[in-house]
């Protein structure tokens, strides 16, 4: 059952990705990126992580992606060969955030002389 849930993930991922490319205009100064996909066992619900760059931004990026979600949806429901189709959800990565915030943190403790160079 794992194994299906992981290419049921990877189907999505790739299959949202494409929307995401295709049918959204993010602004120049804006990094939007598809992370991963985690469906439910059940397959009712398929979380879609975001990440955005700057953050700053992924409220205004998210509630767009949130407003089109059905658009998706739709797409997607059209596209694949499956059924049960999970319902999408956009939420935000907080992965990347918390990855920055650490490296910033070791920075600062190596400027500072707590970390030594190896």
């Amino acid at each position: 059952m794992a194994l299906r849930i992981e290419k049921i993930n990877s189907l999505l991922e790739h299959e949202i990705s494409k929307i995401l490319l295709k049918d959204f205009a993010f602004s120049p100064e804006v990094l939007v990126t598809l992370t991963h996909v985690e469906a439910t066992g059940n397959l009712i619900e398929a979380k879609t992580y975001i990440s955005v760059f700057p953050e700053n931004r992924s409220e205004g990026v998210l509630n767009a992606l949130n407003k089109s979600v059905y658009d998706v949806q739709y797409q997607i429901n059209r596209t694949l060969k499956m059924r049960p189709i999970p319902k999408i959800k956009f939420v935000k990565d907080n992965s990347v955030s918390k990855a920055d915030r650490i490296e910033k943190l070791l920075h600062e403790a190596k400027s500072e002389g707590e970390i030594e160079k190896e």
